[in-house]
């Protein structure tokens, strides 16, 4: 992302369709939403990541000198329209939900405001960004829930689909709670927490594992966490480490950190009974970390079994978010400007109601109840809407009407979540650091109820319209079904 143009990372329809508008010389304002159907995992939220990335591409958006060869062999574009490419810059403007925070389907995520040549290109990177570090980014913080209060690292690198994956996978892990990653490049250009132990190999390298132990801790004496099951975990590993440790113990050596890691084997009885020999031999600060394919069930049940571990490296099922292997975002029309400069709302139908879009200019308020500070619900409504917390609101659900709620006026609090990114091509919101969002996306997670982190069957957040915009979506439906 760093280094490369990104121009071309796109879906060649979107660059015929361009072509087409271009040669029909029709070209007006429109707007797209980004949004997804439903929560990964059957999870009861998402967590938004990747705008910083989004941000980064939209801004270096320009096709160079090769990029416009490259179309012009393909043979299919005239030399106007790559003439206009030649000089192509973003103009439109972009609205957002921030980093870190927590996000439920089908409301936007990020809007597109822009002429729909310029809106058509940017949909397949920006999709192809948010999808990836919105799904990584959930996924880590089940597994931050199951920890508890343990500590998570991040440790996919090798196994991710690729640099890309592995660099923003981690980005986002950190963003949703992991306390740091082994990933040496996504430490320095993100300034996080970079993390690591030794491998297997080590001990291998050296004729026993007590030398091979004792080299790692004359190296490393401030954070000496020893890798304990390469040959037998509690009739050699243990011991061994043990000896090490009263060795830097007698020598008046107080590392910063002292620990062992679990990388096999059954990781319940062995950390307890490692805990017991630690602590037997005076070792009670000594961690215990363990890896070996973690996620969030097989924590959760460790936890449930009483395993004695401090801390977890968690690799393959975090960074390739194994069981649910994508986000599912969409990139929707929703509203064209016409000659008065109005945004007429646009629908899209489908006989899966779930794919049925919410139309015209939207935007997402939050509802948070003032006694408790806890979410009550997520309204989407008109941008030109405005939402009084001194006046009764009433809630409904709008695919299940009868279903509804009222919130008496001040008893209730409200914020608008999405934030304006680019205006008229212009970046106007800074993203802050990637420790500033970890940050933010701990307050954000302190305000969901528990019923809705739970790993099994979670509460579902309540998503819902205001009554203005449920009525223009149904008048739209009503009108596709008379035409019909």
């Amino acid at each position: 992302m760093h280094s490369k143009n990104l121009t071309l990372l796109t879906d060649l329809y979107e660059l015929t369709m361009m072509q087409g508008y271009y040669d029909k010389q029709d070209n007006p304002t429109v707007i797209f939403d980004v949004f997804y159907r439903s929560n990964p995992f059957s999870s009861g939220y998402a967590i938004a990541a990747g705008l910083e990335q989004v941000i980064e591409y939209v801004k270096n958006l320009n096709f160079s000198y090769d990029d416009v060869d490259y179309l012009r062999s393909l043979h299919i574009f005239s030399e106007d329209f790559l003439q206009y490419l030649s000089g192509y810059h973003f103009t439109g403007s972009i609205y957002a939900i921030p980093e870190g925070s927590l996000i439920f389907p089908k409301e936007p995520i990020l809007k597109v405001v822009a002429p729909i040549m310029e809106a058509q290109l940017v949909e397949t990177a920006i999709l192809n960004i948010l999808n990836h570090q919105c799904l990584i980014a959930t996924k880590s913080s089940r597994i931050v829930y199951a920890a508890g209060d343990t500590g998570v690292m991040e440790f996919g690198l090798r196994r991710a689909q690729g640099p890309d994956a592995g660099l923003y996978g981690a980005r986002a892990a950190v963003i949703a709670g992991c306390v740091g990653t082994s990933c040496v490049l996504t430490g320095k250009l993100f300034d996080v927490p970079v993390m690591g132990t030794h491998a297997h190999s080590w001990i291998m390298s050296f004729p026993d594992e007590y030398t091979a132990f004792k080299a790692y801790a004359d190296l490393y004496p401030e954070g000496c966490t020893l890798l304990v099951d390469t040959y037998d975990t509690l009739k050699s590993g243990v011991p061994n480490a043990i000896r090490v440790f009263q060795e830097m113990k007698d020598a008046g050596i107080s590392p910063r950190k002292l620990g062992i890691r679990l990388d096999s084997g059954d990781l319940a009885y062995l950390s307890k009974k490692a805990r017991k020999m630690l602590d037997a031999a005076g070792f009670e600060e000594a961690t215990i970390c363990a890896s070996n394919d973690l996620d969030e069930y097989l924590i959760h049940d460790l936890k449930m079994q009483g395993a004695a571990i401090d801390s977890w490296g968690v690799g393959t099922n975090l960074i390739t978010s194994k069981d649910c292997p994508s986000f599912g975002g969409v990139y929707k029309l929703a509203a064209i400007q016409n000659k008065n400069g109005e945004f007429e709302p646009k629908i899209k139908l489908s006989e899966n109601t779930e794919k049925i879009t919410n139309p015209g200019n939207k935007t997402v308020y939050r509802i948070y109840e003032k006694e408790t500070g806890k979410m009550k619900a997520d309204y989407i409504c008109f941008v030109d809407e405005e939402i009084n917390p001194e006046e009764d609101l009433l809630l409904f659900d709008p695919s299940e009407t009868w279903k509804k709620t009222k919130m008496k006026a001040g008893t209730y609090t409200v914020r608008e979540m999405m934030q304006p990114i680019f205006i008229n091509g212009e970046c106007v919101y800074t993203s802050p650091s990637v420790k500033e969002i970890a940050a933010y996306c701990r307050q954000e997670k302190d305000t969901l109820w528990d019923e809705s982190k739970r790993l099994f069957n979670p509460h579902q957040m309540y998503i819902d319209l205001s009554p203005r915009l449920y009525e223009v979506k149904k008048q739209l439906l009503d009108r596709m079904s008379a035409d019909d």
